[in-house]
């Protein structure tokens, strides 16, 4: 099953005193990057989310983001005097300095000291601390599962997009089949033709020689080889997109070996048919290629 990076999922939900509102949002990257965003007032959190989410999804910008509001009646605030002491002593230092430069600063109060990082801390009670994050975490699982899902949800639109470009470039190059083999008459009779003239102007050439000459024009005009590579590579793609395991990467490489084959084809036609869908192809192939960013 194909999956999108891009996708949004959000919950939220509550135990005693503090509710939660959980939000996770994906797009595109070359690998898997997370951006968490967690409150203070949960101890190691963080170390129990990244595993889980490292675990589940494979590629992808990962931003996650958690809110807690804790209503009346939450933990008591807490006072912790050794960083009150060393917030008061480097504000002093502070103002003392700026008074020896000739300034003078506004006096901060309680609540801007209070603001502090350390100085005021909330009360743990263990159980109640265990219980939120043991709820916390169970309803990330479910954060999780609607996110993939959502992912999945894209990954299926997008696969049927690139299963129908695919198709595309099936029909594309059954019509530079049909070009070729049109074209390899007009092909020997414009070679004939250009041989009598030669023989006409120069009698004396060298037959065996112009016929190795016309031989090695023939080759470098021959797109078979790139037609069956291109096929070949519609069967990998194909293949790919049927795996359940990530498979954004590969495909973004052979989107690279398809625009390769395809513009070997345009150097190579010499003919104003098979140029035509040569550069059907380049278009096809990058508008495949641009949905497969999209992929994990």
């Amino acid at each position: 099953m194909t999956r999108s990076m891009t996708a949004f999922a959000s919950r939220s939900g509550s135990v005693g005193t503090t509710a939660w509102a959980w939000e996770v949002r994906g797009v595109n990257a070359r690998g898997l990057d997370l951006r968490l965003r967690l409150p203070d007032g949960v101890p190691g959190l963080e170390a129990l989310v990244r595993p889980r989410l490292t675990a589940r999804l494979g590629r992808g910008s990962i931003t996650l983001s958690l809110r807690l509001d804790r209503q009346q009646g939450g933990p008591e605030l807490v006072l912790d005097p050794v960083q009150l002491d060393r917030v008061l002593d480097t504000l002093a230092r502070i103002e003392a300095r700026a008074l020896e430069s000739g300034l003078t600063l506004a006096q901060p109060n309680a609540a801007d000291v209070m603001s502090v990082r350390g100085v005021v801390a909330t009360a743990v009670d263990d159980a109640v601390d265990k219980g939120l994050t043991d709820a916390l975490m169970a309803d990330l699982e479910a954060l999780i599962d609607a996110f993939d899902a959502m992912r999945r949800g894209e990954g299926a639109a997008l696969q049927g997009l690139i299963s129908g470009q695919l198709d595309t470039i099936v029909a594309l190059l059954d019509e530079a089949d049909t070009v070729v083999e049109a074209r390899r008459d007009e092909t020997r009779a414009s070679m004939a033709t250009a041989l009598r003239r030669v023989f006409e102007d120069v009698p004396e050439a060298d037959e065996p020689r112009l016929m190795q000459e016309l031989a090695l024009i023939a080759v470098k005009q021959d797109v078979t080889e790139e037609i069956d590579r291109l096929r070949t590579h519609v069967d990998a793609a194909r293949a790919l997109l049927a795996e359940d395991a990530p498979a954004g990467r590969r495909l973004d490489f052979l989107a690279q070996e398809f625009n390769r084959e395809s513009n070997t084809l345009c150097s190579k036609a010499q003919n104003k048919a098979l140029t035509g869908v040569g550069l059907a192809l380049k278009a096809a192939i990058e508008q495949m290629r641009e949905q497969i960013q999209n992929v994990e």
